[in-house]
């Protein structure tokens, strides 16, 4: 699923709508080079602010007019400068830049107004919004808010809440985004704002598709596209189109579906938007999967991949979490050192009158900076805590990610009853001599996304994935009575699955057949790693469970004595005799039928459809 809500972008200092036209009128007044000071300031602020069609062009404008204001003093055209660098970088992808350039504006905002402070905090927020880092984008809404409503204007008041709006949206937070909405839209209609007006029409329409209520959302998302395809702002369009995909996807209209979706992946196309384009594959792909069409749902899901790679990537977002950090420190230590300076003036008085009114006061400083520095650290970690919560339990199990956090370590734990699955491709090896490393790495991921998916519904655990292997286990970190049935369930859907795609796409770009091991009995279970963790398990099962997979056959289910033990009642098996496993002589072994059992028949029908 795509992300579900779309920022707003409003061009909030300058209510004149951006016009290529007014850039190439202004150029020839910049190749003279006879203006100076605040004419010339003047000429690369609208020429920075009008140049569509390079990117390049109003970089180049925006770094002029910031050199120049810096010469001139001139905090004003600085703070305009930086605002338009940070919305050019913004809008070509380069997010870290763009945030850092935003708090250089924010830096000079607060020598301005309330107006520039609020809008700069508008910008930095929208940032974090894009990042999906909560704690901050809600932290600069609110600063930004605020600051506005101290102006009372309108515009970027209403911009605020529209995107705050979105954020909170974003979080599944419908009621406050509803709230914010509303006050938005309000202020949008009583300037009679039409771009306002739109973006707060597509957005409630995206709120009432979340919570059921399609003729409301289409009715709404309408409007919407009517209104910003007459101003050509085809961005929010693109998003809206794909929303209107979703919901005539609920009402089994899958040729309307398609058709917006397509729309929109040709329009974002058009006008360059990446990451839209990333959110249109993404769905034309999901709409040909549930049309039985393999082939093209991995063709578009591929490219997918290439363009949600391209726009936002792991160490783009661990740049931009830093960069709040590195901005409150270097305020604080701006507020330090000005204490610093204060200090020594008051010294020199009171040096001069009472030593012992010196002596309190310094005490009494000192106790306050302390008080203050504390407060301001603490809020620094609570926000770096939360973000590094959230990043463990991408890894780590709750409960052990917990345990982690109390107590800087894992205790390892045993478990009496475990059961865990290995997968492997037949014919990987020759399979990937043929392509290249990211295509090798796209289609494992397509199948592995897959196998996820699968192990979440059966609420199993993924232990780790080694090059082609996938290895996952159920009755742990919670012991249960079901594991090894569930772990059966899933096998047999995982099977099913590599079985469609191996039969309904073309064999040149999938040939994988899969083999299944399961074993079941004590594991023990634990974090490895200092730096960085990994939750693993080891044990005599775990080797048993690997072998079983080893002396599978394709698109078979392998289990050991122990596992048959346990669901024999449950599921159909066929003995195919015993191996000889290493320091345990020899094993029985028996493949899971899933045709002469209705449970397992039912479970294949549901993987397959």
């Amino acid at each position: 699923m795509i992300k579900k809500g779309i920022l707003i972008f409003f061009v909030i200092l300058n209510l004149n709508a951006q016009d290529q036209r007014v850039a190439d009128s202004l150029v020839q007044y910049y190749n003279k080079n006879t203006l100076n000071n605040l004419d010339k300031l003047e000429l690369l602020k609208e020429l920075s602010f009008n140049e569509l069609k390079s990117a390049d062009l109003s970089l180049q404008y925006a770094d002029e007019l910031i050199t120049l204001a810096k010469s001139l003093n001139n905090n004003y055209y600085l703070y305009r400068g930086y605002l338009r660098k940070g919305e050019t970088l913004e809008d070509n992808g380069e997010i870290n830049e763009a945030l850092d350039i935003y708090f250089k504006a924010a830096e000079i905002a607060v020598k301005l107004n309330t107006r520039a402070e609020g809008i700069a905090y508008l910008s930095v927020a929208d940032v974090y919004s894009l990042m999906e880092d909560t704690t901050n984008s809600n932290e600069y809404y609110k600063k930004s808010i605020g600051l506005l409503r101290i102006g009372n204007d309108s515009i970027p008041l209403a911009s605020a809440l529209l995107n705050a709006g979105d954020d909170a949206f974003n979080s599944n937070n419908f009621d406050l985004a509803l709230h914010y909405f509303e006050e938005s839209g309000l202020i949008f209609n009583k300037v009679d704002y039409l771009t306002g007006k739109a973006y707060n029409l597509g957005n409630i329409g995206m709120v009432y598709a979340e919570q059921g209520k399609d003729n409301l959302a289409e009715q709404n998302i309408n409007a919407a596209i009517t209104i910003l395809e007459k101003q050509e702002d085809y961005y929010p369009v693109c998003v809206y189109l794909t929303y209107m995909a979703d919901i005539y996807v609920k009402k089994n209209d899958l040729s309307s579906a398609f058709s917006y979706a397509q729309r929109s992946l040709d329009l974002a196309k058009k006008y360059q938007l990446k990451d839209q384009i990333g959110d249109a594959h993404l769905k034309l792909s999901e709409l040909y999967e549930q049309n039985g069409d393999q082939t093209q749902s991995f063709a578009h899901y591929k490219n997918h991949i290439v363009y949600r790679d391209s726009v936002k990537n792991i160490e783009e977002v661990q740049k931009i979490a830093n960069l709040r950090t590195d901005y409150e420190v270097s305020q604080k230590q701006g507020e330090v050192d000005l204490l610093e300076e204060k200090k020594k003036a008051q010294n020199i008085i009171l040096y001069a009158t009472l030593g012992v009114l010196l002596l309190i006061g310094v005490l009494a400083m000192g106790l306050f900076k302390r008080n203050k520095f504390i407060k301001a650290t603490n809020k620094i970690i609570e926000g770096e805590k939360a973000r590094s919560d959230k990043l463990l339990l991408n890894i780590l199990p709750q409960e052990t990610a917990d345990e982690l956090k109390t107590h800087g370590k894992v205790k390892a734990k045993h478990f009496q009853s475990v059961t865990v699955l290995f997968t492997d491709f037949e014919g990987f090896t020759k399979y990937s001599e043929h392509l290249s490393p990211e295509a090798l790495v796209e289609t494992i991921d397509y199948y592995f996304s897959g196998f996820d998916k699968i192990i979440k519904k059966h609420n199993l655990e993924k232990i780790k994935t080694i090059g082609d292997a996938y290895m996952c286990a159920g009755g742990l970190p919670f012991p249960s009575d079901d594991h090894a049935k569930r772990v059966i369930n899933a096998a047999f859907e995982i099977a099913a699955f590599v079985d469609k795609i191996q039969k309904e796409v073309d064999k040149e770009h999938l040939n994988f057949n899969v083999r299944i091991g399961i074993n079941t009995g004590p594991v023990v279970a634990g974090v490895v790693g200092s730096t960085k963790f990994a939750y693993d398990i080891w044990g005599d099962t775990v080797n048993i469970a690997a072998r079983m997979e080893s002396n599978s056959g394709l698109g078979k289910i392998n289990i050991s004595e122990n596992t048959y033990q346990i669901i024999k009642d449950d599921f159909e098996c066929e003995y195919r005799g015993e191996i000889d496993a290493k320091n345990k002589g020899m094993m029985k072994m028996y493949f899971v039928s899933a045709k002469k059992h209705k449970e397992a028949i039912k479970i294949l029908a549901n993987a397959v459809s």
